[in-house]
């Protein structure tokens, strides 16, 4: 899979987890997933739901939060660290 086909994947996995009423494709890749300058004003649990999504569609398992917290910065984070795994 191509880095724009994941991307893609995981902004329609996150919206679809919670539940936000936003294109996928309009989220920017750099934009940051959490905080006052997201688009999708996800909060702590957000993120455990995205965390157990991610374990369920690509088998992996994010224990430490503070890891969690620097992978979930934003699209091109997420990205990186699963083409890494």
């Amino acid at each position: 899979m191509d880095r724009d086909t994941l991307k893609l994947e995981l902004k329609r996995l996150i919206v679809d987890e919670c539940d936000r009423d936003i294109e996928p494709s309009a989220l920017p890749d750099d934009a940051p997933l959490f905080g006052p300058e997201s688009a999708l004003d996800l909060d702590s649990l957000d993120g455990l739901q995205i965390s157990m999504a991610l374990q369920k569609r690509y088998g992996i398992r994010i224990a430490d939060p503070k890891q969690l917290r620097r992978i979930l910065t934003s699209i091109d984070a997420l990205a990186a660290y699963l083409e890494a795994q």
